[in-house]
């Protein structure tokens, strides 16, 4: 416990320091379907209903700039029951060395999925895999800038997972073509982070995957992380879905949209991210600049043209902190993101 203790000071120092805004990217969108037959988690995804379901775009460098080395691919679905995932790595040499379920997966080369149903940046779920299927789930009440509750001992339960590996695991005499992960969580534990507790049907949730991977040694035939001259591991590679922008996944507010459709999987289906969320995108940009300065006496926010319409966010103190808001010109409610970075959207009164 106290090596964990440890390892969370560190987690949040690290996210902090690395978290240097370049502004937002406009994330992606996934439309997930309804299956159309019963889905066996075995990592293979041969079901009909992952053959028809659409591939994602291929992930990119967390900073939305480089290419990664190797390509991942993710699709989703949905049923009464579960959310499904489905990715594809590439990876010429499959290793992983973990085997305790709730260690620090991302040590091994690993597929990590984040969740935040409601979409206000508090109370979001982030789950890691390794190729040996080893699994670690947390939740969290807040993003490690605002000094948040990890609840570690959490976790998904009746969740399925099944990994298949094109290769051989941990075997270096030999070059592999990657491995793939296919899980189940069940809406059941997944629902209480949401605002009505009920399956998101024609409704998004903010969604995104990562995929940490890398540069090895080899020792006796053993996969390690590689060190550099110093000792020191070397950084790892972080592969994403939707562009951070930033070196941290513990921005919710760059994560993609998962629309889930009504709709069976291999018939048409739209999403268009609702204007309020491009709102939404430059009041986190203009909060994550407030929250860096000390001195927030005199604060003030510029005028600005979103989609056609002109904004004019406030900047208020008050006995319990601060907040910018601003009316919608689109839906006329009112969006206001708290100091400690909850998002809200109210009717005017």
């Amino acid at each position: 416990m106290n090596n964990r203790k440890k390892y969370y000071e560190i987690y949040i120092m690290l996210f902090i320091g690395f978290s240097f805004a370049r502004g937002q990217q406009v994330p992606r969108s996934y439309v997930a379907h309804r299956t159309i037959d019963v889905i066996e988690v075995d990592g293979k995804a041969n079901e009909k209903s992952w053959k028809n379901a659409e591939w994602s775009e291929g992930f990119i460098d967390i900073e939305g700039v480089e290419k990664p080395t190797y390509k991942t691919q993710m699709k989703m679905l949905w049923d009464e029951t579960y959310l499904y995932f489905y990715a594809e790595m590439e990876e010429p040499h499959v290793w992983a060395t973990l085997k305790q379920r709730d260690t620090v997966i991302f040590y091994n080369n690993d597929f990590e999925i984040f969740i935040d149903p409601d979409g206000d940046t508090h109370d979001y779920m982030e789950f890691e895999m390794n190729a040996l299927n080893t699994v670690w789930e947390l939740f969290l009440t807040k993003p490690y800038r605002n000094h948040p509750k990890v609840i570690d001992g959490w976790d998904i339960n009746g969740l399925k997972t099944g990994v298949d590996i094109s290769g051989t695991l941990n075997d270096s005499k030999n070059t592999d073509k990657g491995w793939s992960v296919e899980i189940a969580m069940p809406w059941e534990a997944l629902k209480e982070a949401n605002t009505h507790g009920k399956l998101p049907v024609n409704e998004f949730w903010r969604i995104n995957f990562s995929r940490v991977n890398w540069d090895f040694d080899m020792e006796d035939g053993r996969y390690s992380r590689k060190k550099g001259k110093n000792g020191k591991f070397l950084p790892e590679y972080n592969w994403v879905w939707s562009p951070q922008g930033v070196i941290n996944m513990h921005e919710p507010e760059h994560w993609g949209y998962v629309y889930f459709s009504d709709k069976p999987v291999g018939t048409d289906a739209s999403f268009t991210i609702p204007e309020d969320e491009h709102v939404k995108w430059f009041l986190y940009e203009k909060y994550r600049e407030i929250n860096g300065q000390e001195d927030k006496i005199d604060i003030k926010l510029e005028p600005k043209e979103i989609l056609g319409k002109t904004i004019a966010p406030q900047f208020e103190m008050h006995s319990l902190g601060w907040n910018i808001s601003v009316e919608s010109p689109f839906t006329g409610n009112v969006l206001s993101i708290r100091e400690d970075g909850k998002f809200e959207s109210k009717p005017v009164k």
